[in-house]
């Protein structure tokens, strides 16, 4: 496993070549489908595959590139798509045993229309924890096949990890695409609340449900991002780092209280190296207590999920898996102040997160408390349910090593609705990390 991909293994270099006829399509999901037959026995990332549909869409795409006509960055790339999210002809099974005998979708969820749309080559259903929760899925980490991959974007996360797809789709609602991103060694970005359309993706809880992007690199993900996320201002920065070193927050108490030693010297050193090549860091205070905020997230999350549940649980609580099934319990039991309470301090909470960015590009965060931990659990979402509570977005990459040779990451912070702005940040900080691994500059974490 490589935490950084050469050029021809990511989406961006996929997309270079097919465009200038150095690779089709129909190699690109040739190559992804040897993965998938070479790994995913151990792996168990995909729900659903249709090889053959695959092919004919690769097909089909090429046949259009040599009549002249591209459809974009992501013409002939395949991809893979959650299984909460609808894909025309296939079971949205959403991890559970009798939504998985349910009736194939009719219609594409909007966000898978728009990639096929920009050409995006759909392979099929990538696994999910049961209804995007926290209960452990059957996917292993490809790192480490004893060590779990995260969720509940689970099987995008391990797919993209081993070369299944260049690109996968996932959700957060409360750390689903960091998360698995961070255990996996690939980057994601958790856009604005609200940039990406949810229609045919099924709710866990609406209020702060998020689709996003999975991909090896930062710029693999804008390129995902400049198709689904229809709120930012694509055009000039897809795929194009910042000009200039960025301007970095580094949130600390809270966000370094919890994690590992090891990990927190990594980012330290991380840090030293944003510094050397020319960026700004400064402390950012804690704008607001952070356990009360996941408190308050907590709190809509399990109310949500009971209301979004309620007919489903009402005739199959007993086929719910422990960790959904205590939640949504728990929503049942929730009161009706605390919840409008929950609501009503979103926006002064992310307005609060919003002020403290003023000045800066991005803060800087871990990504998670530590390496991926075994399989009987999906990890703690600690450090990723604050921006999914406020809403604003994320991006994260691998950064290095733990010292049992798992991956840890970096998690960025950027001002809602400037998703753009701050993946050309992102993308900034990724390549300062790629080249000091180059140097043999950044050991793994001890």
């Amino acid at each position: 496993m490589e935490l950084f991909p050469a050029f021809e293994d990511t989406l961006l270099g996929a997309s270079h070549l097919i465009r200038t006829g150095k690779l089709t399509s129909v190699m690109a999901v040739e190559k992804c489908l040897g993965a998938i037959c070479a790994r995913d026995g151990d792996v168990q990332a995909w729900v659903a595959l249709d090889r053959a549909g695959a092919l004919q869409q690769a097909e089909q795409l090429d046949d259009e590139l040599r009549h002249g006509q591209s459809r974009g960055p992501l013409h002939g790339i395949p991809i893979g798509i959650k299984d909460i999210v609808n894909v025309e002809g296939y079971v949205t099974g959403c991890g559970s045993p009798w939504m998985a005998k349910s009736d194939r979708a009719d219609a594409d969820a909007a966000l898978v229309t728009q990639l096929r749309d920009a050409g995006a080559v759909i392979l099929g259903k990538t696994v999910t924890t049961q209804f995007a929760s926290f209960d452990p899925p059957v996917t292993r980490n490809p790192w480490n096949l004893n060590h779990t991959p995260g969720g509940s974007s689970s099987g995008s996360a391990a797919a993209v990890a081993s070369g299944m797809c260049l690109g996968a789709i996932g959700s957060q609602t409360g750390g689903s695409l960091t998360r698995p991103a961070s255990f996996c060694g690939i980057a994601t970005c958790k856009p604005s609340y609200g940039a990406v359309n949810v229609e045919g993706v099924f709710p866990l809880a609406p209020q702060m449900d998020h689709p996003g992007p999975m991909a090896r690199t930062v710029a693999d993900v804008a390129l995902m991002l400049s198709v689904i996320d229809e709120w930012a201002e694509w055009l000039s920065v897809a795929a194009s780092p910042m000009p200039f070193p960025p301007r970095i927050g580094r949130l600390r108490g809270f966000f370094e209280d919890q994690v590992e030693p090891g990990y927190q010297r990594l980012l330290d050193e991380t840090a030293k190296l944003f510094a050397a090549a020319g960026a700004i860091i400064v402390d950012v205070p804690a704008p607001v207590d952070f356990q009360e905020v996941i408190r308050l997230h907590r709190i809509i999350m399990a109310t949500e999920s009971a209301y979004e549940h309620r007919s489903y649980f009402a005739e199959h609580g007993d086929e719910y898996a422990p960790c959904i099934r205590s939640l949504i319990e728990e929503g049942q039991q929730a009161c009706a102040i605390d919840y409008m309470e929950a609501c009503e301090t979103q926006p002064q909470v992310s307005a609060l997160l919003e002020n403290s960015i003023e000045g800066l590009d991005l803060l800087m965060t871990p990504a998670t408390i530590g390496p991926a931990p075994d399989t009987s659990t999906t990890g703690n979402p600690l450090m990723n349910s604050p921006w999914s509570y406020s809403g604003l977005p994320t991006v994260s990459f691998p950064i290095g090593l733990s010292a049992g040779g798992l991956p840890l990451a970096l998690q960025c912070v950027g001002r809602m609705t400037q998703d753009a702005q701050l993946t050309c940040a992102a993308m900034w900080c990724e390549e300062v990390v790629r080249a000091a691994h180059g140097n043999g500059r950044l050991q793994p974490a001890r």
